[in-house]
């Protein structure tokens, strides 16, 4: 048996798009990936705010522009439940749009849905780990 401190931690993930075939995208590439374990699926911001609750997620992708909430109100909400959460915003808008209007203060990471899955991937590792150091 290892010792624990050589076991390397599982991420725990969360995606929220209102966009099935996104969020069926996103499921398949993180699939597979060692170490990172998909706790839940949600469809607006509402929902995912509600799954962070249940899940404790490690880490969420969560898309700026949904029904019900979007990704900004909710980011609100999960730091208030959850404030070690990372929140990688995913957008097809514009990073320095978002930033001159301070909407991405929530936000741990900006990500563009046109990134590689293999970036998106590394992100997530990326400050996932920021929390189990």
């Amino acid at each position: 048996m290892l010792p624990l401190s050589c076991q390397s931690s599982t991420l725990r993930v969360l995606i929220a798009d209102d966009h099935e075939l996104t969020r069926f995208s996103l499921k398949l590439a993180l699939a597979n990936q060692e170490n990172i374990e998909l706790v839940g699926l949600a469809s607006n911001g509402l929902e995912a705010v509600e799954m962070v609750q249940r899940h404790h997620p490690d880490v969420i992708i969560l898309d700026l522009q949904m029904p019900v909430m979007d990704g900004l109100s909710a980011s609100n909400q999960i730091k208030d439940i959850a404030p070690g959460t990372q929140i990688i915003a995913y957008s097809s808008l514009e990073e320095p749009k978002l930033r001159e209007s301070n909407q991405l203060n929530n936000m741990d990471a900006f990500c563009r849905k046109d990134t590689s899955t293999p970036e998106l991937i590394a992100l997530v590792r990326e400050i996932g780990n920021r929390n189990i150091k």
